[in-house]
């Protein structure tokens, strides 16, 4: 079992930067380092209105953009709630950057009540992600959320 207490010990002194694209960068390669069985981590941002464009991530070269309406990323932006997918393949509108990914965690990230951006992790393993991994990384999500000036990376208006 995952000791979560002991990643954001870890994930807090990593980021020692308000720097909200080093913090992403970190945090990325952290979490793809820290948690077994993964093949995809990263952070989708939302750079254009409903749409989610790729920002620092760790694995196989990735989908962009991603449109709030389709995919499990779009899905958690939209709702602004977290999914857990024990099999990606089940999705009807899944995007499948990496056919090998099966199942997937995505954390929605918030600046007030608008949409940051999404933590994306996706895994080999069916069923990889328990409710145990989607509390713990939905506090890492925190942690890094409070380590970084997300507003530097809002575009304008």
């Amino acid at each position: 079992m995952t000791d979560y207490d002991l990643l954001e010990r870890q994930l807090t002194a990593l980021l020692d930067t308000r720097d909200w694209l080093t913090n992403a960068a970190q945090t990325s390669a952290f979490l793809m380092q820290a948690l077994d069985d993964l093949n995809w981590v990263g952070f989708y941002l939302q750079r254009q209105p409903e749409t989610l464009i790729l920002g620092p991530f760790q694995g196989l070269p990735a989908c962009n953009p991603i449109p709030f309406s389709k995919g499990v990323c779009g899905a958690a932006a939209r709702s602004r709630q977290t999914q857990r997918v024990d099999d990606v393949h089940a999705v009807p509108d899944h995007i499948a950057c990496d056919a090998a990914s099966r199942s997937e965690l995505v954390v929605p990230i918030l600046l007030g009540e608008e949409v940051w951006g999404v933590l994306d992790i996706d895994s080999p393993v069916p069923a990889r992600f328990s409710h145990a991994d989607q509390a713990g990384v939905e506090h890492l999500c925190r942690v890094f959320s409070d380590a970084s000036d997300l507003i530097a990376s809002t575009p304008p208006a």
